[in-house]
């Protein structure tokens, strides 16, 4: 069995790498110091467990739990914490198995033969019961994208806006633009303090208007930070980001 190790401690990664190395059947195939990291190395390694920390800079380990449990094949995902305030989250995102620290020997053995009885066919059915009865709100800090080079990452702090186009909506970053399909209302409901509606096709992150420019009589252009991109006011919007500018 494939294993990755994500934790932002270095002794506490080579910690659990030596555990799991004295244990037949198990190969730690790579290693994470956080969330976002441990996300994209899952596509690189294919790993079967995630030995994963919670509390982490960039993006934890519950969030990266749930953005993983997405997978069609998501991997059992075991946490090891120095905390124990977590254990109802970390089972709603796909864990079977919650440690805590120092780690045991017999703890982890333990867990891990559990995982390794799980196979995919079920993981991905935990999952989707997990995505049904969700019942977390928590904002993510990262919107994830599949593309030709695996699963990429946008920073929701450096998204200028969203933009949608038929089926599938454009997310705009300092990076580039990627392409994901989710529904705008879903991003409005959950970034809506963060994000305004400017147009029914597009959110624009608050924190990047520049302004608002007439281009011709009834018809407005929002300027953006850092960009000499124009994006198109609908006039049913236009007072409400008037009066938005007046307090940013």
């Amino acid at each position: 069995m494939k294993v990755l190790v994500c934790d932002d401690e270095q002794l506490a990664r080579e910690r659990l790498t030596r555990l799991v190395a004295d244990m037949d059947g198990y190969e730690v195939v790579g290693e994470a110091v956080n969330g976002a990291e441990a996300v994209q190395r899952l596509s690189e390694t294919d790993a079967d467990i995630i030995l994963m920390d919670i509390r982490m800079p960039q993006m934890d380990g519950l969030e990266a739990a749930k953005l993983i449990s997405q997978n069609k094949a998501p991997p059992a995902i075991i946490f090891c914490t120095a905390y124990d305030d977590h254990a109802v989250q970390a089972f709603n995102v796909n864990a079977v198995g919650y440690l805590l620290k120092p780690v045991r020997r017999e703890a982890l053995a333990e867990a891990l033969a559990k995982a390794r009885s799980l196979n995919r066919v079920q993981l991905s059915a935990l999952s989707d019961v997990t995505a049904a009865n969700d019942t977390s709100h928590k904002q993510r800090t990262h919107i994830s994208a599949k593309t030709h080079r695996g699963i990429e990452l946008v920073p929701v702090d450096d998204i200028r806006y969203f933009l949608a186009d038929q089926k599938y909506v454009t997310v705009r970053s300092g990076r580039g633009e990627v392409l994901i399909d989710e529904t705008l209302k879903e991003l409005e409901d959950e970034f809506g303090e963060r994000f305004v509606r400017i147009h029914r096709n597009s959110l624009v992150a608050r924190r990047f208007i520049d302004g608002l420019e007439q281009v011709s009589t009834g018809h407005y252009q929002v300027r953006l930070k850092d960009t000499d991109e124009r994006l198109t006011v609908s006039r049913r919007h236009v007072s409400g980001l008037r009066r938005l500018l007046q307090h940013l």
